[in-house]
This record gives structure tokens, sequence and C-alpha cells, in this order.
């Protein structure tokens, strides 16, 4: 059978109800086809056990692999409190998820205890999926625990409200808060990935002289907010409240690597704050080492447009000829932010590459995972993530 896949899109108050409506306008798309794994991407609004009780009640024990964000990404444009549904269909392809929780609290071991589950060191998968929470651990031992490999590797940090820090992961049919979701894929398929970020130095650099954990305590001995007042002309305190201590995600620092690799990749690592902390303090989510040089970033609409096509490109040419069948989207929330006065534009950059018949499902995050050019599991921030599926 041809690899293909459909989408159902559903908005409503009751979030069992939006999903029973999205998965039966996928469903109806179907007829009796192999589902392989369905793709939940699900506003943070909606209570996550009555999203996964919605999709499941009518796909019984097809696994998921789904994630929350503030807003779904589809073929149709981007929507708002809805639940959107990829189904990936196929007879040739097996697929298996899984949650696990206590990721929050040890994303090492939680991603340790996913990699046993799931037997990667048996038989080298056709792909990894994973997603994790975005918002309340460092992300850091996790890459740490995923191994080299040739496999694909793709995924993101998952959110939603940053106020709340509300956020929710699905793997399997099983879902929850604080976890890690993933999902393995063997069989007749190709999975190619695409990266890329459209954010450059203004020429600022600093040291970070303290860090601690999640937070960026001092640039240069002083406060980090401080650097950003210099460069913006707001006093350091406004960048502790709204609106600045969230549109601070716009102004990333490109931090120093410990050494360029084979592949000759960039010199620094892209590393976004989540906000600005009443003491100055930039909250990340993921630890940055004290000591290296922080490069100040920005970006605008027309460089993200730019970047959203390369990472496309770059995806369907690691496809070798293979036809798409669907596309998942990984967007950091910085490129919502920027693109809010163009809302739909990165669609529309992905479907000038892809043509407009190739289905779309995706969301928000705040990161993404995958592999830097020597094949190492990186964290990313402030990427446009393109991952596509091709028989």
């Amino acid at each position: 059978m041809t690899l293909y896949a459909v989408t159902g899109i559903a908005q409503g108050l009751d979030a069992t109800e939006a999903a029973v409506q999205a998965t039966d306008q996928a469903l109806s798309q179907v007829g009796r086809a192999q589902i392989v794994l369905a793709f939940v991407a699900a506003s943070d609004d909606y209570p996550v056990n009555q999203v996964v009780n919605g999709v499941s009640g009518l796909l019984s024990d097809t696994p998921l692999f789904g994630f929350s964000t503030p807003s779904q990404l589809t073929s149709d444009g981007i929507f708002q409190r809805s639940i959107a549904i990829a189904l990936l269909i196929s007879d040739e392809v097996q697929a298996r998820a899984d949650f696990w929780a206590g990721y929050s609290e040890d994303s090492g071991r939680c991603t340790q205890y996913m990699l046993e589950t799931l037997h990667l060191d048996e038989a080298e998968p056709k792909a990894l999926l994973l997603v994790a929470d975005g918002f309340n651990a460092d992300s850091a031992p996790m890459i740490q625990a995923l191994a080299a490999g040739r496999y694909p590797l793709a995924g993101c940090l998952a959110g939603g409200d940053l106020a709340s820090n509300r956020a929710f992961q699905i793997g399997g049919i099983r879902c929850g808060n604080n976890g890690l979701a993933a999902a393995v894929l063997r069989g007749n398929i190709k999975i190619s990935v695409g990266s890329n970020h459209g954010w450059q130095s203004v020429g600022v650099y600093s040291r970070i002289t303290r860090s601690k954990g999640l937070w960026v305590r001092t640039l240069d001995g002083r406060r980090a907010s401080e650097t950003y007042a210099r460069n913006f002309g707001h006093p350091a305190r406004e960048w502790a409240y709204p609106p600045l201590n969230q549109l601070i995600r716009l102004y990333p620092l490109g931090v120093e690597r410990d050494e360029i690799g084979e592949a000759g990749q960039a010199s620094y690592l892209v590393r976004s704050p989540l906000s600005v902390e009443t003491d100055g303090s930039l909250r990340m989510n993921v630890s940055v080492p004290q000591g290296k040089t922080a490069y100040l970033l920005v970006s605008s609409a027309e460089n993200c447009l730019a970047a959203t096509r390369l990472a496309t490109q770059q995806a369907l040419e690691g496809l070798g000829g293979a036809q798409p069948a669907l596309a998942l989207i990984f967007a950091d929330i910085a490129w919502k932010m920027m693109l809010q006065a163009q809302t739909g534009s990165e669609i529309s950059a992905v479907q000038s590459v892809l043509g407009d018949d190739v289905p779309i499902i995706g969301g928000y995050n705040y990161g993404q995972v995958g592999r830097n050019p020597d094949g190492k599991p990186e964290l990313f921030n402030q990427h446009i993530q393109i991952v596509l599926f091709g028989e």
C-alpha cells in the first residue's frame, strides 16, 4: 500500500467533543486502510485526558504521538483552541509510542527509561520522534542521554501558555504533564528532517559571568536584564514585566560552543530565554554554561520565512526523490511572535516548496530536538524544524 496521510481539525469548548470531531473528520478519508500512527496537536487550554479519550475512543489501540501548543498548524492555516489530527496510513510501516512521567525531575533518567523501553539499541529505527516538557525541566541531560546515530531524530519541547507553565505530552494511549513522549517508526518509510533559524548576531557580545541551573544571572558582571536595557533602550526593571519579559524571546543569545564540529556547524548555539525574572535573571529551559561568550541575536519576518523555505528544501532533498506524504512542523514560539502580522505565512513558505497537496500538522514550541551535522543529538532554540514522511 502506498504511504499517505489524512488530517482533521475541530474547535470547541469541550475537549472530548473537539477531539472526536477532528478524529472523525480524518477517519472519513481512510476507509479500511491500516493506520500506523496518529499525530495530535492540541491547544493547551484543553485537559489532556479528555483529548486522548476523544481520539483513542475512535482509533482504539492506534498509537498516538502528540503535544500541547498555543496554536495548531495545518495545511489550511493556523488555528487556536483547536485539535488537529493527522493519520499516517500504510500496511508496511510499524510504529510504537509511549509516555514516561518524571521528565521535569530528571530528564536524563527519564530519557534513559525511554531508550530501554523502545529497545533502540537492538534494531535501528527509521526515525525517533520526541516531545518533552518545555517549561519545568533542564533538557541538557536528555540530550546527553541520547546517542549519536544515523536514523533521523526530531521533536520539540512542548509548550502553551507561558504564564501558567502549562504543557502536555501524549505517547501511545498515555499522557501527562512534565513528561516525555516518544514514537519509533520502522518499515517501508523514509523520514527526513530539515532545520534552520533566521537569527543573526548584531555584533554585541558579553561574557556569561554567573549562571546556575536554568538561570543566567549576570552578563559581564551585571544583571542580565541590563544588557538588554543598554541595547534596546528600556530600563532594566521593565524587562521583568509584560510585555518585555515575554518579548525577550525575540532576542536570544548565541552561546559559543565548546568546539566546532568536523562538519563545520555554526560556532554558537542559539539559547532563548523563556522570560526575565524580577531579579534581572534570564529563565531558560536548558542550562547555559558559565564563562561562555554570548552574542545578542535579532531577526526579521523576512529572515524567518527564508529560513522556513531552506529547512523545507533541506528536508525534501533528504527524501532522495521520495514523494512526501506528510509534513510535521515544530516551530519555535518566536515564529508566532515574529510573524503575528503575517499569520500563516510560515505555512505558505512550506507550501511554496512542497506544493499545496502535502498534508501539514504541527505547532509552536519552546525548543527543538534534532541532530547536528555531525550526527550528534542537539537541543535547538529559535529554529523551525520540518519533518517529512515519504515511502
